[in-house]
């Protein structure tokens, strides 16, 4: 458990721990046919069903589960037709599928000639969270044919053609509602899994989980972060520094967008360090953050001087490092003496993970303060020296065993964000496609240093600052649209995303 309102937090375990843990409820007396019956149970109450409807089986027992559920429709007086993917079937399934035939249920044979212009609801019951591989013949002309249908498509606990770890797959089944059953899977939020699933739910059919979850946050979870209390100051919220910018990176506003962040997401103070030559440049757009000068040569790069950054950092809980600042061997030197020297929480960023994944890592083992690490893919690949394919076939684990090897807090970045220390897991499912724009990562920095100066356990603070950029980027979006956002807009939601984790309108105060 992560803090105390874990008991709160929704459960996402991987499909390894579901399968043993289907295995352990079934050997402590729950029969594989009841838990069947349950899943049935609970995806016809989840449904608002347009009949008729066809139920798609493939040969395991998550066929099974359409046999059980086509059964209960029959009993609903809701007309229903079963689609065989081939006669083969698990031993619970062939117990409902027996069901079905003596009750008369239309049962039918898919082939390529199938044609699903007559249902109006589809239920998906192909195949299980544990597919790998791509779909393939028939399998994969069926699943064409459910989505080109028009129906509206209902997934029994994973969408059809999608890896439950990892979210990946080649066509798969685009859902309008997937129904997860006993516990979500890491599949149904990474990678592929938003642009295949508009929506989900999960139902709980009474499976013990066998070994620690992960944890997907929500709004309750990170709530008590941010509640104030009159008896306060500044310096209880955290003193935080920002180091960044070169004259590569001479966008002033996007400078000024960090330090934003930052103190829209409730940090204490904020001091924003760039090299002397854009100070001046940076400076009009500051207004609540003070201003840092640091020492640069004539290419407009920071030369590290150990004086001026121990003033900067001096009683400061949280540090962000990297933004733009370039890839030089001050960059290297600066990196190295804030694992060495610094002892708040420091979050290494952009340039700063190029200098540890230029044969720098070994750094982060002599740390003395706690360290978070915000890659996207292609930096966790350099950083990590795998592959992207490779991690995108199991990023959790992957996360998990380079935070554990270097004893840092990871915070992963994509569709949604997988943080971790190598021993918890939470991820967090918000964010739009309008914020694959510049400068995101940047607001993302922003905000978790922010929060870090207030929150000292690591992966929260990661947690709750990937929850509202993710949650201010989905407001911009709406107003802005995917395409026309901009990461300054993610920024000016920052307010109004913390208003709704409190469940504070501040905008409808007259």
């Amino acid at each position: 458990m992560y803090n105390d309102n874990a008991e709160i937090m929704i459960r996402v375990v991987s499909v390894k721990t579901m399968r043993e843990s289907d295995a352990q409820t079934i050997k402590n007396g729950i029969p594989g046919r009841e838990l069947m019956r349950r899943a049935a149970e609970g995806i016809f109450h989840a449904v608002r069903w347009l009949s008729p409807v066809a139920i798609v089986c493939g040969t395991g027992n998550n066929g099974g589960d359409g046999y059980a559920t086509a059964l209960l429709l029959k009993d609903a007086g809701i007309p229903c037709a079963v689609y065989l993917l081939e006669e083969r079937f698990s031993e619970d399934g062939k117990y409902f599928y027996d069901i079905c035939k003596q009750k008369g249920i239309e049962i039918r044979l898919c082939g390529n000639e199938t044609d699903f212009s007559e249902f109006r609801t589809i239920l998906d019951c192909l195949f299980g969270t544990g597919f790998y591989g791509e779909t393939r013949g028939l399998a994969k002309t069926i699943i064409e044919k459910i989505n080109k249908s028009g129906a509206y498509i209902v997934s029994a606990d994973i969408n059809s053609g999608l890896n439950g770890d990892s979210g990946m797959g080649g066509i798969c089944v685009q859902s309008d509602l997937t129904v997860s059953i006993g516990s979500y899977k890491p599949g149904h939020f990474l990678n592929r899994a938003k642009d295949l699933i508009k929506d989900k739910i999960n139902i709980d059919i009474g499976i013990g989980i066998a070994e620690d979850p992960y944890f997907l946050i929500e709004k309750e979870d990170i709530a008590p972060f941010f509640r104030r209390n009159h008896f306060a100051n500044k310096g209880d919220y955290g003193y935080i520094a920002l180091i960044g910018g070169s004259i590569e990176y001479s966008g002033a506003a996007k400078l000024a967008n960090i330090a934003c962040a930052s103190m829209r997401s409730g940090a204490g103070v904020v001091r924003l360090a760039v090299p002397a030559s854009i100070a001046y440049a940076v400076m009009p757009y500051l207004l609540e953050s003070t201003l840092f000068s640091l020492k640069d040569n004539r290419e407009g790069h920071l030369i590290f001087d150990r004086n001026q950054i121990e003033d900067l950092l001096l009683h400061t809980k949280a540090a962000a490092v990297g933004m733009g600042i370039g890839r030089s061997v001050e960059t290297e030197k600066l990196i190295s003496h804030l694992l060495k020297w610094y002892t708040g929480t420091l979050i290494i960023d952009a340039d700063g993970l190029n200098v540890l994944a230029d044969g720098n890592a070994e750094l982060l083992s002599k740390a003395t303060c706690k360290v978070i690490l915000t890659p996207h893919l292609k930096e966790f690949s350099r950083l990590s020296g795998l592959p992207v394919p490779e991690i995108l076939l199991d990023p959790i684990q992957t996360a998990k065993d380079f935070a554990q090897a270097y004893g840092v807090t990871l915070l992963l970045k994509g569709p949604s964000t997988v943080i971790t220390d190598g021993k918890r897991v939470v991820l967090t499912d918000k964010g739009c496609p309008g914020m694959a724009t510049a400068g995101s990562g940047d607001v993302l920095s922003g905000i978790l240093a922010g929060v870090a100066g207030y929150c000292e356990d690591p992966v929260m603070a990661a947690a709750a600052a990937a929850y509202i950029n993710g949650a201010a980027g989905e407001l911009a979006e709406k107003e802005k649209g995917a395409v026309s956002m901009l990461a300054g807009d993610t920024c000016r939601h920052i307010p109004e995303a913390i208003g709704m984790i409190t469940d504070k309108n501040i905008f409808a105060i007259k």
